[in-house]
């Protein structure tokens, strides 16, 4: 065999209880689990790694990433590959980079500037899903990429490619167009389609719309990914109305980030899992992510009224600097309570900058807002491009919600920005180290499981997410009684603590805590076509 890791605390994804065993690798694959008593010989290798009673586990999967160019322009990755993620799903939030003509490029770089950056550093030269996960294939000279991605057809993108920014009712032709550009995304690898519902142009989809797309995706054994229309006022009511959507066109449904943030929501995660368990009871085929934190992270733009933002980027940087519109916006945000941030009015004081576009404007970075004026000044002069925390959640709530028995993990990490969300750097080791160790909110074999062989099973891949042979040798040591995550609000780019080594296809990716020059990451597409 190549490699055997001995006396390892192995921690299978099942969340039955840990075993100690050898486990042997040959050519990226388990090949041999020896549980510690079985008796007979040990198995040999070329390499021998004594894990002295580390934690073994599958690697993790990020359900939730935005690490669309990351992957492309950062051979190091190490935001992700040094927590043990070995699989990130991109595409997310309904915007991303594929499918698109140029105009439709042109648009989506600048409309999520805050997320990815401007992709002046990137080549981009595809067009289609099947193209950009052939780009990650042969990224950086034909090695591949940092960690494996899978990827969601985001469908405000393909709204804005075949509609446009018009906050309309799509055309016969036009919905028919879409249809084929999801169906077209799917057959060439995608694992999905995504929306953002409080994010334009994708908000301007009605249900019968979404419904007809989520019917494309479910003939093609894929799942449903929607940011829904509101985690504040209404939360409940757009949970519900997803449910209802996919369970009519017969979709499999997992909710992005399912959180209940605002003071509306405070206590109120029992009442969306007792909706959960109810369609789940009922033969709904329901899934979800969340991070373990309690602010939100995303773009400054997206908390403005969405009909200031009909006609594109351009359109609203106007809107912006008429005064007669401007109040507008403000008054939607402070008084209604706009569509852009849930339904509740803005209480400046909860928004934090975390990242800006323009060098110039850093020293807003760290601060937190004082009022619209200030605001409105710095989305002008940033080009729309300004990131931020926002800090509305609520910790009985996080917890209630990682218990449930459909939970995964994401991180929705947003990897731009001088000051970005911890959770980038720090969403698994924080599952295992706080909330596991710490706090006993999940025991350590029932965070592995949620980490690994739930999220595998939402996408359907048949071999991975279980230490077991024959299944890909993409796992994790760690230590359960130092592992943590090293990042914190201030310094939100260090590193987690007690994670040595991860492996991917059997190759070491990080080693000994350092991070290792091997590519090992490829795309990893829907209907089995992976590799």
């Amino acid at each position: 065999m190549d490699l055997v890791i001995r006396n390892a605390r192995v921690v299978d994804g099942t969340a039955t209880a840990s075993y100690r065993a050898d486990v042997g690798v040959t050519d990226g694959r388990i090949t041999v689990i020896h549980p510690e008593g079985r008796g007979g010989p040990r198995p040999g290798a070329r390499r021998v790694l004594e894990a002295g009673g580390l934690a073994l586990s599958p690697g993790f999967i990020d359900m939730h990433a935005h690490s669309d160019l990351a992957l492309l322009r950062d051979p190091d990755h190490s935001a992700k590959a040094a927590q043990g993620v070995t699989l990130e799903v991109l595409g997310q939030d309904g915007l991303s980079y594929a499918p698109v003509d140029d105009r439709t490029l042109a648009e989506v770089r600048r409309a999520i500037t805050g997320w990815n950056g401007d992709g002046s550093d990137v080549d981009f030269d595809w067009r289609t899903v099947g193209e950009y996960l052939d780009r990650l294939d042969r990224n950086f000279g034909g090695r591949g990429i940092a960690v494996n991605a899978a990827y969601l057809v985001p469908q405000g993108t393909v709204r804005m490619y075949a509609v446009g920014w018009d906050d309309r009712p799509a055309t016969e032709d036009e919905l028919r167009r879409m249809k084929q550009l999801v169906a077209e995304g799917l057959e060439q690898g995608a694992i999905g389609m995504s929306s953002g519902l409080t994010y334009t142009p994708g908000m301007y989809a009605d249900d019968a719309e979404l419904t007809e797309l989520c019917r494309v995706v479910a003939r093609h054994g894929g799942y449903y990914c929607p940011h829904h229309r509101s985690y504040g006022a209404g939360a409940l009511e757009a949970y519900e109305e997803m449910v209802g959507l996919t369970r009519a066109a017969g979709c499999a449904l997992h909710l992005a980030h399912a959180t209940m943030n605002f003071g509306v929501n405070e206590g109120r995660a029992p009442e969306l899992l007792a909706l959960l368990d109810e369609a789940l009871d009922a033969g709904a085929d329901i899934s979800l992510d969340t991070y373990p934190y309690t602010p939100g992270c995303t773009t400054l733009v997206a908390l403005l009224p969405s009909w200031a933002s009909e006609g594109g980027p351009e359109a609203f940087l106007a809107r912006l600097q008429d005064d007669g519109t401007a109040e507008r916006i403000r008054h939607h945000l402070e008084v209604i309570g706009s569509d852009g941030c849930h339904g509740v009015p803005m209480e400046w004081d909860t928004i934090e900058i975390s990242g800006v576009s323009d060098p110039v404007l850093a020293g807003h970075v760290g601060r937190r807002l004082d009022g619209w004026a200030t605001a409105r000044r710095l989305l002008v002069e940033d080009q729309l491009g300004t990131t931020i925390l926002q800090h509305v959640g609520h910790e009985e709530n996080v917890r209630a919600i990682m218990r449930h028995r459909v939970h995964t993990g994401g991180s929705d990490g947003i990897l731009q920005g001088d000051k970005p969300h911890p959770r980038a750097y720090g969403t698994f080791p924080q599952y295992l180290g706080r909330y596991a160790r710490e706090l006993g909110v999940l025991s350590l074999e029932e965070a592995v499981a949620h980490l690994t062989s739930r999220p595998a099973a939402r996408l359907r891949l048949p071999d991975r997410g279980y230490v077991r042979e024959g299944y890909r040798a993409d796992l994790v040591l760690f230590d359960p009684d130092t592992v943590a995550a090293g990042s914190t609000y201030d310094a939100p780019r260090t590193l987690p603590a007690g994670i040595p080594h991860v492996l991917i296809d059997g190759r070491f990716v990080i080693e000994d805590g350092k991070r290792t020059d091997v590519l090992a990451g490829r795309s990893v597409r829907g209907g089995r076509r992976d590799r």
